[in-house]
């Protein structure tokens, strides 16, 4: 057992209208994996530039600490909650109604702006892999990805799992290749410049953000695998950390600041022709893990905002709204891609790390069911009060660059 947590003295057992997903740790690893490893990776060397590696390095390793900490807070809300609710849902327990609509806009923010993003790269790296038009491409791959969404939990858990396998061996590919092949200029890496960590966290925090998918984890995994749900966070986060950390590091150590606002673009080419397929390849697989793991929960806070059952024509009209409004805004031509990812992150993401800490201290309260555990050190009020702080600076960020008055070189 995990020194993090405490075996509680009885559970009841959760009594729900619906019949139960499961997941395995697995599955639960891959979809936390999956959700973050989308269009944030591809715009981290970008937003990394000039600030070096050693700044960005410092940006992921808070945000994915401070992260996991709160998505440890949601879990034991879940276990508190008989109801299997989403996020939006937990916070209309346990805050009243300002707490499920502010969640809710956080959750709507951060799905819109990442569907936004996966929206215009899916066309363009179908039409470099396939050489179809962009249009076509986009709305392949959301038809794709809306179907297996629609399927459920476990439907859209087995896709995650399959195309991490497949993400993970060619980002050790590329890796390998890289070092192999051109090599990296240790000096392209040697570079800190803190001024720098500011701007990079806003994107960090996005890349990091996979809150929402926690309470789905808890519901899949709390009968039969209730002391695995810890240590699939930090393992879902730990493959994150090193995935995000080793794509920049290979990137940047080889090209400096030359790199493309979507990194496989440059990196490809610069690797060769099979290199420039595999790193598109990729970029697509890791688009539609995340479409998938944000399309689906973001659907089912829909659903419950709205008090909607889970199946029926609410259900699809749930999905529509869902995967209708990024594909409205991309074609319009609406929207940059590294900056929308970057408010997103902003915006939403100080609600989803500050939430759950409100969250924790009223379920602890007022839970209708004894947890399988509950938090120890992790939930020390020192951490929580650095998870508002952090958060809440990144927001003055998103709002400072939103009223164009953050200072120069940070735009």
């Amino acid at each position: 057992m995990n020194n993090n947590i405490k075996v509680g003295d009885s559970v009841n057992p959760s009594k729900t209208t619906e019949s139960e997903s499961r997941i395995t740790p697995w599955q639960g690893i891959a979809l936390i994996f999956g959700t973050n490893i989308g269009a944030g990776i591809l715009s981290l060397p970008y937003a990394g530039r000039n600030g070096g590696f050693l700044a960005l390095f410092i940006a992921l390793a808070i945000a994915g600490i401070l992260t996991t900490l709160s998505m440890m807070y949601v879990a034991e809300v879940s276990l508190r909650t008989s109801k299997p609710l989403q996020l939006s849902g937990l916070a209309e327990q346990y805050l009243g109604h300002w707490g499920r609509w502010l969640v809710f806009a956080a959750i709507a923010i951060n799905g819109t702006g990442a569907l936004i993003g996966y929206a215009a790269g899916s066309g363009e790296l179908l039409e470099n892999i396939l050489g179809i038009p962009p249009t076509v491409g986009t709305l392949l791959f959301f038809a794709l990805g809306t179907f297996i969404m629609y399927k459920g939990l476990e439907a859209t858990g087995v896709a995650e799992a399959v195309i991490t396998i497949a993400m993970a061996g060619i980002v050790v590919i590329l890796v390998m290749w890289t070092f192999i092949g051109p090599g990296i200029e240790l000096e392209n890496l040697w570079i800190m410049r803190p001024y720098f960590i500011i701007p990079i966290m806003n994107l960090a925090v996005f890349t990091f953000m996979a809150q929402y998918v926690v309470p789905e984890l808890a519901r899949g995994m709390r009968d039969k695998h209730p002391d695995k749900i810890v240590p699939t966070i930090i393992g879902g986060m730990v493959a994150t950390g090193i995935t995000l950390a080793a794509v920049p590091f290979a990137a940047l150590g080889l090209m400096g600041t030359n790199v493309s606002e979507v990194v496989t673009v440059s990196w490809g080419q610069e690797l060769g022709p099979i290199a420039y397929y595999l790193a598109n390849l990729f970029a697509l697989f890791a688009m539609m893990t995340s479409f998938l793991a944000i399309g689906y929960t973001t659907m089912r806070n829909v659903l419950d905002i709205f008090h909607w059952p889970q199946h029926g024509w609410q259900r699809g009209v749930a999905v529509s709204m869902t995967v209708g409004l990024p594909l409205i805004i991309t074609f319009a031509g609406f929207g940059g891609f590294v900056s929308a990812l970057s408010y997103a992150g902003g915006i939403a993401g100080v609600v989803m790390s500050i939430i759950p800490v409100m969250l924790l201290h009223a379920a602890r309260k007022h839970g209708d069911r004894n947890p399988e555990w509950s938090l120890g050190w992790a939930a020390h009020p020192i951490l929580q009060a650095t998870i508002i702080i952090v958060y809440g600076l990144a927001f003055l960020y998103s709002v400072g660059s939103i009223l164009g008055i953050v200072p120069a070189g940070w735009e």
